[in-house]
């Protein structure tokens, strides 16, 4: 496959799954798609916005959103918002979140998880589809 159809597919990927976090953000209102399910799609939100940069030889990237997600999640826990003084600057509070939660750590790890083994399963089938046929 090419790299800018590569980058295309991705940047599908990113906005289909930007507007599914949209909708969960707005209409969603429970105590599991919205919290989990959100946080499972989070980190492939990043992943594919990573990968319309990077479309090819990444393969730890999974395990490097994970770490930036958790990073993310740790900086809710330290608070860095309010130690920075940024804790009125709306956009800043968004991304960064407010609530630290080990299941938000949970969660990242299965989206992480569904990608890593996702990426398997696609090398998988493209090798199989790409071999000569036995004569």
């Amino acid at each position: 496959m090419k790299k800018n159809t590569k980058r295309l597919l991705y940047l599908a990927a990113f906005i289909l799954l930007m507007i599914i976090e949209t909708c969960i953000a707005i209409f969603v209102h429970d105590s599991f798609v919205r919290p989990y399910m959100g946080d499972v799609l989070a980190v492939m939100v990043v992943y594919s916005f990573v990968r319309v940069i990077i479309p090819r030889g990444c393969k730890k990237l999974p395990l490097y959103v994970f770490i930036f997600a958790a990073g993310v999640e740790v900086a809710q826990y330290l608070n860095l918002t309010r130690l920075l003084g940024l804790e009125n600057n709306r956009v800043i509070c968004i991304i960064l979140g407010g609530t630290f939660d080990w299941l938000d750590i949970l969660c990242y790890g299965i989206g992480c998880l569904i990608i890593w083994a996702g990426s398997i399963i696609f090398m998988k089938t493209r090798r199989t589809n790409h071999e000569p046929r036995k004569q």
